[in-house]
């Protein structure tokens, strides 16, 4: 389909942005000529220098934003739209200019007595910036010289090439051979794997796994190399900044207690009897003598489907969400009345689906929806990180406007877990039934459990590391094969080439990342529970947590919602909630 054979009122309405394409080159044209923060450098100890520079900041940081959410937007209606490509272009460019031209300013404020950063948290002219202001004391124990952050601000960039260069290999140099599939000859991509691995094939999806696996273990070397560069860039800068370990430098960077990874780690481990069953019941529904590691994304239910039009499945959300409150729905109503959702999938456009925030204006969802169950939950979850936006950007000044990675997945799995349970309740054949109950299952088991095997995985890592153990393709490899066995139980053959799925993970090259979809589907199933049991009262506590942005540490955010992280409880009640999902599935199967 092409663009302008969508209706109207399915696509976005970026014109409450910027009117039209000038309206933004005027705009840009300004921000070029207007960026000068000079003025301030070595004058930040005057507390009325600070605030005219802070505001200033924010002013400019808006402005960059709606910018940068214009052309962002309009490019990925049409990625081969050169206009687009070159505005987003320019105003990354100025966004460089703009970090070069407030460079000065944490080293100048890092170099301030601790007195005078103190009297600022008591100046109710700077409450806007106060969590900023605490976490810059805090950082004083961790601070570089001046030359020292010049120069790891240069090693940074090369360091980073681990990455880089992980994801050239990936996605590049990865001789991934051809397979035959649906009667033709075609290249085995990442993206035809994931296909073949969910479907109803098993010789097919042996075939796919091996020859998938086939192509990282050509390149194994290459790829331990890389990663073990990176694990060793992490433990350099650890050491640099005075952290006892890369977890704790990773963890303090989002200002989060390590008792939070430890308590997911542990709860996760103690509970793995319910993940061993589950494996086993899929061995059984299955009737296999044998199950493989390219069984488990296989479906187990046939029949179920949810073959909606977009304004039914909109209107399907709604309701399941009813649980939300009127403010709730009637700001879903809005965001489909005022267009702030591109629908349909057109020449050009960019695949898959993401909420995307402007300060100022109203957050954005971008969606390819086809008639099926899965991009029905995709509409919920990219409204609820919308709507996490909305209310964000909405309570708090443009500095505390933002919140963090940590709580990122937590609003968007929460509608999740509330469709899913209306959509039970409601379910009227066994069929449908059984498929959410092995929909939720799965949910969780890859984005609890399996997240949470990678986090300990490169906790492991990083500490071998740390106490100077070799780390080579040897050591990785049956540390990774012990964590699976650990992780998923003996109904499943732990294969040769399973152990070098570490190899393939491109999130193990941003440390420490993984874990937090653990925490936050945790964090969702707790925060869910209590709305369904508690009503009004709980919801209360939850707007509570997705009006704070970053005005405090993320952790004490969801306290505001009633989840407590540094307590083994949540983690608990998300363990009960696989295993009463499981024997509520297993009754239904019959199992």
């Amino acid at each position: 389909m092409k663009r302008d054979e969508v209706k109207i009122q399915y696509k976005w309405r970026l014109e409450d942005i910027y009117s039209s394409d000038e309206a933004w080159e005027a705009e840009f044209e300004k921000a070029q000529k207007t960026l000068s923060f000079s003025e301030y450098a070595r004058k930040l100890d005057n507390k009325e220098v600070l605030l005219e520079y802070l505001k200033a900041n924010d002013k400019y940081g808006a402005t960059l934003d709606k910018l940068a959410a214009y052309a962002h937007l309009h490019s990925d209606e049409d990625k081969s739209n050169q206009n687009y490509a070159a505005m987003y272009s320019k105003i990354y460019s100025l966004y460089s200019k703009y970090a070069t031209e407030t460079a000065f300013y944490e080293p100048e404020m890092s170099k301030l007595d601790d007195e005078y950063l103190y009297s600022l948290l008591k100046d109710k002219d700077f409450s806007d910036y106060d969590y900023h202001i605490k976490r810059l004391i805090d950082n004083k124990k961790h601070a570089v010289s001046e030359a020292e952050e010049k120069l790891l601000g240069m090693a940074f960039e090369v360091f980073n090439t681990f990455s880089d260069t992980f994801d050239m290999i990936d996605n590049l140099d990865l001789p991934l051979p051809e397979i035959e599939y649906q009667g033709e000859k075609t290249k085995l991509t990442h993206g035809l794997y994931g296909v073949i691995l969910h479907g109803d094939d098993r010789e097919k999806r042996k075939e796919a796994y091996e020859k998938y696996y086939s192509a990282y273990k050509s390149l194994i070397n290459t790829l331990t190399s890389t990663y073990v560069g990176s694990v060793k860039s992490d433990v350099l800068f650890s050491k640099v900044y005075k952290f006892d370990s890369s977890l704790e430098r990773a963890l303090y960077n989002e200002d989060v207690q390590k008792c939070v990874y430890d308590n997911l780690i542990k709860a996760v481990d103690d509970n793995l009897a319910s993940m061993h069953r589950y494996m086993s019941d899929r061995k059984k529904i299955k009737g296999y003598d044998k199950q493989y590691f390219y069984d488990v994304y296989s479906p187990l239910v046939d029949g179920a489907e949810l073959n909606l039009d977009y304004d039914s499945a909109y209107e399907l959300v709604i309701k399941g969400l009813a649980v939300l409150g009127k403010e709730y729905q009637s700001l879903l109503k809005k965001a489909y009345d005022e267009r702030w959702i591109d629908v349909e999938e057109t020449e050009g456009k960019r695949n898959g689906a993401y909420s995307a925030s402007c300060y100022g204006v109203h957050p954005y969802v971008l969606l390819n929806y086809k008639p099926s169950i899965t991009d029905v939950f995709t509409i919920a979850h990219e409204m609820g990180h919308s709507l996490h936006t909305y209310f964000s950007q909405k309570n708090q000044p443009y500095f505390k406007s933002q919140y963090k990675i940590f709580v990122g997945e937590v609003a968007s799995t929460v509608n999740e877990v509330l469709l899913l349970k209306y959509l039970l309740t409601n379910a009227k054949d066994e069929a449908m039934k059984k498929y959410l109950l092995n929909y939720y299952l799965d949910t969780m088991r890859a984005t609890l459990h399996r997240q949470t095997m990678f986090a300990e995985f490169e906790s492991k890592v990083h500490s071998m590391e740390e106490s100077g153990t070799p780390l080579t393709k040897e050591r990785l490899c049956s540390l990774y094969s012990d964590l699976g066995k650990k992780y998923y139980g003996y109904d499943i053959v732990h294969d040769d080439d399973i152990s070098y799925e570490w190899a393939r993970i491109p999130h193990l090259y941003f440390s420490f990342y993984v874990y937090k979809y653990a925490t936050g589907i945790t964090a969702a199933i707790n925060i869910a529970t209590k709305i369904l049991s508690e009503g009004e009262k709980a919801v209360k506590s939850y707007f509570e947590f997705l009006k704070g942005g970053s005005s405090t540490d993320p952790v004490s955010l969801l306290k505001l919602a009633g989840v407590d992280l540094t307590s083994k409880e949540p983690f608990n009640v998300a363990m009960r909630e696989f295993e009463n999902t499981l024997i509520e599935f297993e009754k239904l199967m019959g199992i």
